[in-house]
């Protein structure tokens, strides 16, 4: 008899039971107005939940309105902002998913135009505002220099990290990931490429993880011990003199203690000339490398595209799960898909069983 697939095993996270190993990975869809998520998002993260993935999380979320990408991103800086959100993470949850979202700030790659607007910093006179970093260094030749932070602006952000968790709590999140990846502005900090601080949140390693940790810390103070918490990590700048995968591994020690739960391991988009090798499963190793070295959970990202594939990173103990992107954008049932293909059982919604019933 066939060994089950074991991207169909469920998973544990403190009091939250993933019903397989396969989760939505954040993914911006520049669709809000004012931080204010609406319909679009909550077809897209539904039809997700419908699919058949055990965790849907929803995209990189503001937690001030200058840690927006762009003016149409979402944000969670505000009550107001909770209710259309209640009512994403309620339909998610009736669908046997579990709803997260990813709370980020994008430091100095804030204010910029839309993706199919050619993504380029804005200018004032089209709505732009001052960006801000751990130092004055753009990210492009010839983009706007960042504000580089004072300490105590520091502490303010971290305080609006830990009243978005709250917030999303409230709107009934179960679990909430820690964007500190991409070039964002956790990401800044970790990395001597952008961090040329001389205080103690520069120079040696120990000052330069030291937001990223007392982030975690805040939002662990106010998010219950019964939900998980994730943290995104960019495990190398791709880039010589940057952040490494070696870094990476002394960081998820240290946030392992500091109650994060899964380490979700992608890479770059720290500098735009960073050389990254793409292929598929071009990240896995990171994940497989932290999760033996460091005894924490990881979530593997990128170019993860096949079912035989994503199993056999979770069969072989490479990750513990796998967060699919684009896979997903272009097919909403890919989990289901999936099952077939792996002869498991699809737990396709009872509406859609006439559709998975037997194979193609």
């Amino acid at each position: 008899m066939a060994e089950s697939p074991h991207l169909f095993a469920p998973l544990t996270l403190r009091d939250v039971r993933l019903r397989n190993r396969i989760a939505v990975s954040p993914m911006c869809q520049y669709s809000s107005e004012d931080g204010f998520a609406n319909d679009w998002h909550l077809v897209h993260l539904g039809s997700r939940a419908v699919g058949g993935c055990a965790l849907v999380i929803m995209e990189a979320t503001a937690v001030e309105p200058r840690g927006r990408i762009t003016p149409g991103d979402h944000g969670l800086w505000r009550d107001q902002h909770i209710e259309i959100l209640a009512r994403i993470a309620r339909f998610i949850r009736q669908q046997g998913a579990v709803p997260g979202i990813q709370l980020a700030h994008a430091g100095r790659k804030a204010s910029c135009r839309v993706p199919w607007e050619g993504g380029a910093a804005l200018l004032p006179s089209e709505g732009g505002w001052q960006t801000v970093a751990p130092s004055a260094i753009a990210f492009n030749q010839g983009d706007p220099v960042p504000h580089a932070l004072s300490k105590e602006e520091i502490g303010g952000i971290t305080a609006a990290f830990a009243e978005a968790a709250r917030r999303a709590l409230q709107a009934g999140f179960e679990v909430v990931e820690l964007h500190a990846a991409h070039g964002y502005l956790m990401h800044e900090f970790l990395s001597p490429l952008s961090n040329g601080r001389s205080d103690e949140y520069g120079g040696a390693f120990e000052n330069r993880i030291r937001f990223v940790v007392e982030v975690t810390a805040a939002v662990r103070a106010v998010w219950p011990e019964r939900l998980p918490l994730f943290l995104r990590i960019s495990a190398t700048d791709w880039a010589e003199g940057g952040w490494n995968d070696d870094d990476s591994v002394k960081l998820a020690a240290i946030l392992h203690g500091e109650g994060v739960d899964v380490i979700d391991c992608s890479s770059g988009g720290l500098v735009p000339h960073a050389r990254i090798p793409l292929a598929p499963g071009y990240q896995v190793p990171f994940a497989e490398r932290i999760k033996r070295e460091c005894g924490i959970r990881t979530g593997a990202v990128g170019l993860i595209t096949e079912p035989q594939q994503a199993d056999a990173i979770v069969r072989g103990g490479q990750a513990d799960l796998v967060l699919l992107a684009r896979a997903l954008l272009r097919d909403p049932y890919w989990p289901l898909h999936a099952a077939q293909a792996l002869q498991a059982e699809t737990g396709a919604p009872v509406q859609y069983g006439r559709a998975f019933a037997t194979p193609k």
